[in-house]
């Protein structure tokens, strides 16, 4: 009677040993996070609307602002488009649009990173002609610059995520603003009711386009020389190369 007893007890702590206990069930059922691949749109992004204009193999439907052919300072690098900074420091002679569309009402993100000290940006409302030398002389310009290891002092108006010589950023918050090298996530929503930039989850900027307010900043001085500036309503988007290099990836736009 003893020995089956003994064997009995001993079965039952190896039984309940070998049980996993609800801790580490716990530590086990965990929730899988869910990669998305550079310059791909999920089934629930294309059902709302989103395209993109990268794929992050060629640089097909991107062309030379007032050009036929892509230009030899823009290649493909690990999945981005990098403009290598040819044009000297120029702001004119570098940048490129997306040609087979032009758009109005938008929404559109974009992931890039500047190299140290450079100066690049985003334009949208773009129109090209024999008048225009490059696209800020027409579109309103989302400014991508190194803002912490720039060599001049900035102004609020030329900081990073502004609408640039318009409406100044707010750049506070902790990973807001990222060292040269490090990888950014920026969006732009335009409408006529209203407009907005982002910088890594932070709303920077925001505006009513047409407004009183936007027509005072429009006609305040910086755009004298350029008096076609922000007068589209619709046109391209466009990239800058400003003589610094910069990369785009991930570049997806809906209209609203």
């Amino acid at each position: 009677m003893k020995k089956s007893y003994l064997l009995g007890a001993l079965f039952l702590v190896g039984a309940w040993s070998c049980a996993p206990s609800s801790e580490k069930e716990e530590e086990v059922v965990t929730e899988e996070e869910v990669v998305i691949p550079d310059n791909s749109l999920t089934d629930e992004e294309r059902a709302d609307g989103w395209m993109l204009l990268f794929d992050g193999e060629s640089m097909e439907g991107w062309r030379a602002f007032n050009g036929d052919t892509t230009p030899s300072n823009w290649i493909i690098e690990d999945g981005a488009m990098k403009g290598l900074g040819a044009t000297g420091g120029s702001d004119i002679g570098g940048d490129i649009v997306f040609g087979p569309m032009e758009f109005e009402e938008f929404e559109m993100e974009f992931t890039w990173k500047i190299s140290p000290g450079g100066n690049s940006g985003v334009f949208y409302h773009v129109v090209e002609g024999p008048d225009y030398k490059a696209p800020y002389y027409t579109g309103p310009e989302y400014q991508v610059i190194d803002q912490i290891g720039f060599a001049q002092p900035l102004e609020k108006w030329q900081s990073l995520a502004a609408d640039y010589a318009m409406y100044e950023p707010d750049l506070e918050g902790e990973g807001v603003v990222k060292p040269a090298g490090e990888w950014n996530v920026s969006r732009i929503v335009f409408t006529e009711e209203g407009a907005s930039y982002w910088l890594n989850g932070k709303k920077t900027v925001e505006f009513v386009p047409y407004s009183e307010d936007w027509t005072a900043k429009r006609n305040s001085g910086k755009w004298n020389d350029f008096p076609d500036y922000k007068i589209a309503k619709k046109g391209l988007i466009a990239l800058q190369d400003h003589g610094d290099p910069v990369w785009f990836k991930n570049i997806k736009i809906r209209t609203r």
